[in-house]
């Protein structure tokens, strides 16, 4: 039987992203995902110019969804797309068969601060051709004492715009000082509550800064009472049903998918095109592991 959890952050050190502290939640070792959400690195603030640095990689069988609290970052891809994103604002880029794609972090008064989120596609959209959006105008509301600004998924009848292929919902909610929110919830999703900053209390438990509390299916409204005022990020869906092997860059469903999508990025192959950017740079991959590996479930295996 699932029960609420507080899945608490690893700090994870990346060369790539140099001055970054990176606070992974997702995949967390008791909770693999929540909905099609695999990935969720939390990183910032931090006020170094070249803060995040990352050179040309690859991505197959996800979408990459990146939101900022604060700053400015350049997007850079195969398929020849250059957007900066600013807060409020969602780059949602569709990994699918394959591309491969930059982040430069950009010389700004402000700190860089946001987080880095990953949807397992299904079976059914994780070969399709790759894609890339950008999404300046989301839905942004008021609702008991917060503001939140729904970028994937709907609430309360306000619709994100954006594509994806589950059922999926992500916001930012930002809630005053010393109130309760609440907020209805869809029964059949889990959700992850991403305390990004305040002091806070989720259907009854304190959560830390940096922490996520996990709920499961079947749960209906949600309470957040505040003593400072808070930033949370939202993100939930319905269970995803298919067992993946998440890898490096990678999502796919066997050890030799894994292996290919490996020597495709390594050997230069047509699936991941060059591109130019201020970096110049590209990030080989890395040694496969000396284990098979095999594809996982949702939550860890009971023992």
């Amino acid at each position: 039987m699932s029960t609420e959890l507080t899945l608490d952050p690893r700090l994870v050190t990346l060369t790539v992203r140099s001055g970054i502290s990176i606070r992974r939640t997702l995949p967390h070792r008791e909770i693999k995902t929540i909905g099609a959400w695999c990935f969720v690195d939390h990183y910032g603030p931090t006020n170094q110019l070249q803060a995040m640095s990352v050179a040309a990689h690859p991505h197959t069988g996800l979408q990459t969804a990146s939101w900022l609290f604060s700053g400015e970052i350049e997007h850079r891809d195969s398929l020849q797309h250059i957007q900066n994103i600013n807060p409020g604002e969602l780059n949602l880029m569709t990994a699918g068969v394959g591309i491969a794609h930059s982040e430069l972090s950009q010389g700004t008064s402000v700190d860089l601060h946001g987080v880095q989120l990953w949807i397992a596609l299904p079976e059914k959209a994780r070969n399709s051709a790759p894609e890339f959006d950008h999404y300046a105008n989301l839905p942004i509301f008021d609702h008991d004492g917060a503001t939140i600004r729904v970028f994937i998924g709907e609430i309360l009848g306000h619709r994100s715009p954006a594509m994806v292929f589950s059922e999926l919902v992500g916001a930012e909610i930002n809630i005053e000082s010393d109130v309760i929110f609440s907020l209805p919830l869809q029964n059949s999703f889990e959700y992850g509550l991403l305390v990004d900053t305040g002091e806070v209390v989720i259907n009854g438990t304190a959560v830390p800064e940096g922490s996520m509390r996990y709920l499961p299916t079947t749960i209906d409204s949600l309470s957040i009472e505040t003593k400072s005022p808070a930033r949370i990020l939202l993100l939930g869906g319905v269970p995803f049903p298919e067992e993946i092997i998440m890898w490096w860059n990678f999502i796919g469903r066997t050890h030799e998918e894994i292996i290919a999508m490996r020597q495709d990025w390594e050997s230069g192959s047509a699936r991941f095109p060059t591109f130019v950017d201020a970096s110049g740079d590209r990030i080989p991959a890395p040694a496969m592991p000396n284990i098979r590996l095999t594809p996982r479930g949702r939550r860890k295996p009971l023992q």
